[in-house]
């Protein structure tokens, strides 16, 4: 390696990506749901309770009742008319698939790729799976990537929606199995240190998203709000990992990405997070 490689990934290893607190405008909520006008102001009451937060912003709420779309073009229609900040709605509307852990229902998959707006996913009112601490505030926020560092939206989103007190968990997952097999790689590769590569590669790989992190508890003491956050920055198996947090932490509400510029379905690990991790609210961006 010349001298200007090595001071050009010293350089690069100084670097830092630094947390940058834009809270997001939620100022016009639409509430989604398959029952009628009564049925669905007294769930939207449930809710709003349950996002008080965000009473700060004075929201307004609007709802689409079941009756007000018969379709998924017409459901699209709806929320285009509204222009929501933020749309709540649960899983399997129009659907009795609820009863069967394999989708989140042809009306919330389409919802949540067709719109840029984040949708809020609750569990089904008729499953009975809401854990009880988990429709009752956003005391307990948890958001979840595998490339942390620089994510400036997903951040926001998870502190915007974190209770006045509460904790707002930044977690960043590296694939064990996709590192693993770049180790295997290297190893075949006369010229390189495999040992000396995983342990540096594993330390940097870590040592970025935990650098953020501390840049968003900086900016979080800054804007003097009363909020915790709490690191967790391993190597595993993402979804394994992902569901014993949130076991461990008694999350109420869980944040990610589901959208890919690259693709129409839904991105990376975001399906299978959704469509398993029934028992808490999902804030899919």
């Amino acid at each position: 390696m010349t001298k200007l490689d090595q001071f050009e990934s010293t350089f690069r290893a100084a670097a830092k990506e630094v947390f940058a607190f834009e809270p997001p405008a939620l100022t016009r909520i639409s509430v989604v749901t398959d029952m009628n006008a009564e049925n669905t102001a007294a769930l939207t009451a449930e809710i709003r309770d349950f996002l008080r937060v965000l009473d700060r912003g004075d929201p307004a709420w609007t709802t689409i009742p079941g009756d007000g779309f018969d379709s998924v073009a017409a459901l699209l229609e709806a929320v285009e008319t509204a222009r929501p900040d933020l749309i709540v709605t649960y899983r399997h509307l129009h659907s009795d698939a609820w009863r069967w852990p394999f989708s989140l229902g042809e009306y919330l998959d389409v919802l949540a790729q067709a719109t840029t707006t984040p949708v809020l996913v609750l569990p089904h009112p008729d499953a009975d799976r809401a854990l009880p601490h988990s429709v009752a505030d956003t005391n307990r926020v948890m958001a979840v990537t595998d490339h942390l560092s620089g994510d400036h939206e997903l951040v926001n989103h998870a502190l915007a929606l974190t209770a006045e007190g509460g904790t707002c968990w930044l977690t960043h997952v590296e694939g064990g199995a996709q590192f693993e097999r770049y180790m295997e790689t290297l190893s075949k590769i006369p010229e390189i240190d495999t040992e000396t590569a995983r342990k540096t590669i594993a330390a940097q790989l870590l040592k970025e998203p935990r650098e953020y992190i501390h840049s968003c508890r900086e900016s979080v003491t800054s804007a003097d709000l009363s909020v915790t956050i709490e690191e967790i920055v391993v190597m595993g198996r993402r979804l394994d990992e992902y569901a014993h947090l949130i076991d461990q932490h008694e999350i109420d509400l869980l944040v990610f990405h589901t959208k890919d510029e690259d693709q129409l379905a839904m991105h990376g690990l975001a399906y299978p997070l959704a469509v398993e991790l029934r028992q808490i609210p999902l804030l899919m961006l």
